[in-house]
């Protein structure tokens, strides 16, 4: 009889945890699982690589209310989801509320409008902390429950008190890194015995199917090509520094265009910030795609400018097309990269990040070895998916 599985996760985004669970779907035998993927949001750009042996639930009935505008959701006359919808929308205006802040607030006021899954399954596994990891605690009835963590995560204050209860429930914690691991239980110590890593699975031979597509073309390859793919934010991915980079570039006569593929609340402070600074046409925001592996295969460095990350899937995806990076230093970057090897590491300073772009752009011996590197490398790692396997033997 083959075992029945759920995964939750808030939507299929071209974020990395979004990759990476459609890559880690792609490669489950489906001789052994019955496999239901429930999610909050739905329309992402992912949506149709998930394979068809997986039964995507129907929207939960808060979802198809919350996509409703205010007039329509005003007349459906559900005051319980309209008083909830408010109650949220106002929490979340208040001060300047993180992501954990948001997914718990959410999981306040709408956890109440949102039904039990009654199917009885082997493993239920939130593939993302904050409502993922809510849900399958509090509305999935299962033998066993997973709860992916995929960021440096070290959660404060009633988000710590809240989270610890939760964490405390489930069977099987899955960080995606070892230095995730490590932030994990600096915070979460009582979780040592039940939290163990599962790398981000990359599955390098369709990556680099997918990079062999054709693409819109928006990139322009006359001259060298930057390339960034990560959320539009600013305090974890960093695109501040990105733009300021930019800018001292630019000041330094140095020819370029810098693309960014992806989406996020910051763009609007960051198409400000690129008309002020006159960086229309070289900085420029693509918004999301479907596949992003084409423009990996056509910019000739990767950079990457985040604060903090779990593991920087994009940074191995670049790796594996053999894109020298430029990234900052974060927790988990020394778990993929080495430095002056496949790329160059520097501090989150913006000075400093021009500074290796330059070099990458000017030093072609250095720019060629890490490249000749890259080619060395162990491409993908699919063989981690053994290790979910064995969690739920």
């Amino acid at each position: 009889m083959k075992k029945k599985l759920l995964f939750v996760i808030d939507s299929l985004g071209s974020a990395g945890a979004e990759k990476s669970l459609v890559t880690l779907l792609s490669l489950l035998d489906y001789s052994k699982f019955e496999v239901d993927l429930q999610l909050f949001s739905y329309g992402g750009e992912l949506e149709r690589y998930v394979p068809e042996e997986v039964h995507i639930l129907p929207p939960l009935s808060y979802t198809l209310f919350s996509e409703k505008n205010i007039v329509r959701q005003l007349f459906s006359f559900d005051f319980k989801k309209l008083l909830a919808r408010l109650q949220y929308s106002l929490a979340i205006r208040r001060g300047n509320p993180t992501h954990p802040d948001k997914a718990r607030l959410f999981w306040q006021y709408i956890s109440g409008c949102i039904p039990k899954n009654e199917k009885l399954y082997d493993a239920a596994i939130g593939y993302a902390q904050g409502v993922p990891t809510y849900y399958v605690v509090d509305k999935v009835k299962a033998k066993q429950m997973m709860a992916w963590v995929n960021v440096s995560f070290r959660p404060q204050g009633i988000n710590y008190d809240i989270l610890k209860d939760y964490y405390g429930a489930i069977d099987h914690i899955v960080t995606v890194s070892d230095s995730a691991r490590q932030a994990f239980l600096e915070t979460f110590p009582e979780c040592t015995k039940h939290t163990t890593t599962i790398w981000d699975i990359q599955d390098a031979k369709l990556m680099e199917k997918m990079a062999s597509e054709s693409f819109d073309g928006k990139m322009n390859c006359d001259m060298p090509c930057l390339l960034t793919v990560a959320r539009l934010n600013k305090n974890q991915k960093g695109y501040d520094i990105s733009l300021e980079a930019c800018k001292i570039l630019e000041e330094r006569g140095i020819k370029f265009k810098w693309y960014a593929i992806g989406k996020g609340d910051y763009r609007p402070e960051m198409e400000k910030y690129i008309a002020e600074h006159h960086l229309q046409d070289t900085f420029i925001l693509l918004g999301t795609t479907p596949n992003p592996y084409p423009y990996y295969a056509h910019c000739t460095i990767y950079v990457q400018t985040s604060r903090h990350e779990g593991y920087g899937l994009s940074i191995a995806e670049a790796r594996i097309l053999n894109k020298p990076v430029v990234t900052t230093e974060f927790d988990a970057v020394y778990n993929q990269m080495v430095q002056g090897k496949n790329g160059l590491v520097v501090k989150q300073d913006a000075n400093a990040v021009a500074d290796a772009i330059e070099r990458l752009l000017k030093d072609k011996s250095l720019y060629d070895s890490i490249v000749s590197y890259q080619r060395q490398e162990k491409k993908g790692n699919t063989e981690e998916i053994d290790k979910f396997y064995r969690l739920i033997d």
